[in-house]
């Protein structure tokens, strides 16, 4: 083509040009300037210089010479036809080209001149005509990452230990059922159902990213009804370790990426949509072809490496998020329902544990203390030699024991929800029934000993940092929290007091006052709640000071982030924490009980899917040790196995039952 050519010729090739894809130019004639008004409306891009530059002196030439190879390799790279038109423009410039030359331009106006965007040159600032190889790379490259972004969407468990790479090449039927009504719809429906349909995806991806983070940590999936609080939760957690502006960073960074999601998969939903709607026949055949395919696997059951081919599990994974949304709507209405059910709600303070008048009663929760500690083969030798340390100790000190197992409500996560479901004889299973319960009347295992008169009620909770209202409720008189526990050393992770200080402190704010009433308390060990590292050890109990002493233990510990980094590890750190918990607890009843302590201690919850290895397993020990053989002749009748460590084959109690066999067992008469 030449650099003389006018551009009236421009728009009559590119609109006879085939798109290397098969696809009509993005500059149909209906875009550029009809053939009998072109040449008035001046000369755009390298041309129009070209033709402006002649017209002001003898350096037009060269400049347009230097223009010249920026056009031609475009029209070079241009189909059959296309390049017949460029010839038949190539001609019409040579028949105009001494007028051409022997004029000056009419169209000189600066703004036309650097208009890039001109409808001749397709594409950004004409990038796809001068490149139409990579234009049609790209083109085929994004079809591909949309279809692949649509499958996936599809595919993608909502769990990490259910993701093995053939799990990403089932075959969905809900893809070809899509592809079936997209076909059949017309233009704008079909576009809309696409953006709707994409949108859709989208959400579920999000959805299932949330199960992912809560089977890691809770080992269930995102509640869409009750979970939503524990977002605010998780923000006030980053407030805590991020301060103020990495809480804001982190939350907008998430809004921004949920954002980022809808509109990728509502994009790709409408790329795959125009794809089909403009090879509609390959497509229809296509469809129908994998229609057949589906089937055959269905029926056949056909599976590599044992995940199933032919799937339709995003419509069972979205029938089961419904089924779920509407159990937990309903909830309320049944858990209102077993709140006024207590069987000692009439009895009289006077006929309340009278088996236990005149002894000190301690309920103590081991963070995360889990079955698994005691199963698991990998930390079994070294609990198993904590626990005969432990036995031998209370023992020494004149003191019996008898364990079993219970069932939490929760696992990895979610103490409070356990602590409650003990204390209340509920199965508080939720945060909305956590909060119905705590802004209720119904009356705890804690709040009937406070009931009697005979007891003074306390609570040592190191894991409370703030404003903790729920107390009252459950009828602690006295309630010490991180801030009044005396402690002035260092955090170890989450753990803002060690165990053996948070019990030292127990004996000196309340259990070691002289001529004291009894007491009935209600302690959380926090040492070995996640991440178990770093963590404390026991030291002499006479050193423990101020609590500044752990400093060093601090810095002698091992780094959260190198521990994550292997399970194995992960899991070697977790039972170093319980063995720390139960030798404090063990070394203090050792030093400090007396004939008068009874001491129940048990597990709140398993730990994280890290370390069970993602059973579904919920089961906690529990033990009752008493100096007093009258107290454990009480529950001779439970079966329970001798000694701090369960039989595997002991009784498994559900956690809401203690409450009420505890209260019976120990002198408290139901209401008629």
């Amino acid at each position: 083509m030449s650099h003389l050519t006018p551009p009236s010729q421009l728009p009559d090739a590119d609109a006879s040009a085939t798109d290397p894809a098969g696809e009509a130019s993005p500059t149909p004639e209906a875009t550029g300037p009809e053939p009998d008004t072109s040449a008035d409306a001046g000369p755009t891009g390298e041309e129009a210089t070209g033709a402006t530059d002649e017209g002001t002196g003898p350096t037009t030439d060269a400049a347009a010479q230097t223009d010249e190879p920026d056009v031609r390799p475009a029209a070079e790279e241009e189909t059959a036809d296309g390049a017949e038109d460029g010839k038949s423009a190539a001609v019409a410039a040579g028949d105009s080209a001494d007028e051409a030359a022997g004029s000056t331009s009419t169209t000189t106006d600066e703004p036309a001149l650097k208009d890039t965007a001109s409808p001749t040159r397709p594409g950004w600032f004409g990038w796809r005509r001068r490149f139409p190889r990579t234009a049609r790379g790209v083109r085929v490259g994004t079809t591909v990452l949309a279809g692949a972004l649509v499958i996936e969407a599809l595919v993608m468990p909502n769990r990490f230990d259910r993701m093995p790479l053939e799990a990403f090449f089932r075959l969905p039927v809900e893809a070809i059922i899509v592809a079936a009504v997209l076909l059949v719809l017309p233009s704008t429906a079909r576009r809309i159902t696409a953006v709707v349909v994409g949108a859709l995806f989208g959400l579920s991806t999000v959805l299932k990213c949330l199960d992912m983070g809560f089977y890691q940590t809770l080992a269930r999936p995102f509640d869409l009804v009750f979970d939503w609080v524990l977002l605010n939760d998780g923000a006030d957690f980053l407030k805590d370790s991020l301060g103020r502006s990495g809480e804001v960073l982190a939350v907008i960074g998430v809004i921004v990426l949920f954002i980022a999601v809808l509109t990728l998969s509502a994009l790709a939903m409408v790329r795959v949509a125009d794809v089909l709607a403009r090879h509609r026949p390959a497509a229809v055949r296509t469809t129908l072809v994998l229609g057949i395919a589906w089937i055959i696997c269905f029926t056949m059951s056909v599976q590599v490496g044992g995940v199933v081919m032919a799937t339709r599990g995003y419509t069972q994974y979205l029938g089961n998020r419904v089924q779920y949304v509407r159990d937990g709507l309903g909830d309320a209405d049944v858990f209102k329902k077993q709140i006024p059910v207590d069987a000692f709600a009439k009895t009289p303070p006077d006929q309340l544990f009278t088996g236990l008048r005149g002894k000190d009663v301690l309920f103590t929760f081991i963070e995360s203390y889990g079955r698994v500690a005691l199963d698991d083969p990998t930390m079994a030798p070294e609990m198993d030699a904590t626990l005969q340390a432990g036995d031998a100790r209370l023992k020494s000190a004149g003191f019996a024991s008898r364990s079993a197992w219970l069932r939490s409500p929760v696992t990895g996560a979610g103490s409070w929800l356990a602590h409650s479901t003990f204390l209340s004889g509920l199965w508080i299973k939720n945060q909305q029934r956590y909060r119905t319960l705590t802004t209720g009347d119904r009356a705890t295992l804690t709040s009937y000993f406070q009931k009697t008169g005979a007891w003074r009620t306390v609570g040592i909770v190191p894991g409370v940092r703030k404003t903790w209202p729920e107390g009252k409720y459950f009828g602690l008189d006295n309630i010490y929290d991180s801030t009044h526990l005396g402690y002035n050393g260092p955090y170890f992770s989450w753990t803002p007091v060690p165990d053996q200080f948070s019990l030292e402190s127990f004996e000196k704010l309340e259990y070691g006052k002289k001529n004291r009433d009894p007491i009935m308390a209600e302690i959380i060990l926090a040492s070995s709640h996640n991440p178990w590292s770093p963590i404390a050890h026991t030291i002499p109990w006479s050193d423990l000071g101020d609590g500044s002493v752990f400093n060093q233990i601090k810095k002698e510990g091992t780094n959260p982030t190198e521990v994550w980094k292997s399970a194995k590890r992960v899991r070697t750190e977790y039972r170093k924490a319980i063995q720390y918990s139960v030798d404090s607890l063990t070394q203090w009843m050792q030093r400090y009980g007396n004939k008068n302590t009874v001491l129940v201690f048990l597990g709140d919850h398993q730990p994280v899917p890290t370390v069970t290895g993602g059973t579904a397993d919920k089961d906690v020990p529990i033990t009752i040790v008493a100096h007093d053989p009258k107290v454990l002749d009480k529950i001779a009748n439970w079966g329970w196995t001798d000694g701090i460590k369960p039989a595997d084959n002991a009784p498994v109690l559900g956690m809401d039952k203690f409450r009420d066999r505890f209260m019976t067992a120990f002198g408290s008469t139901p209401a008629n």
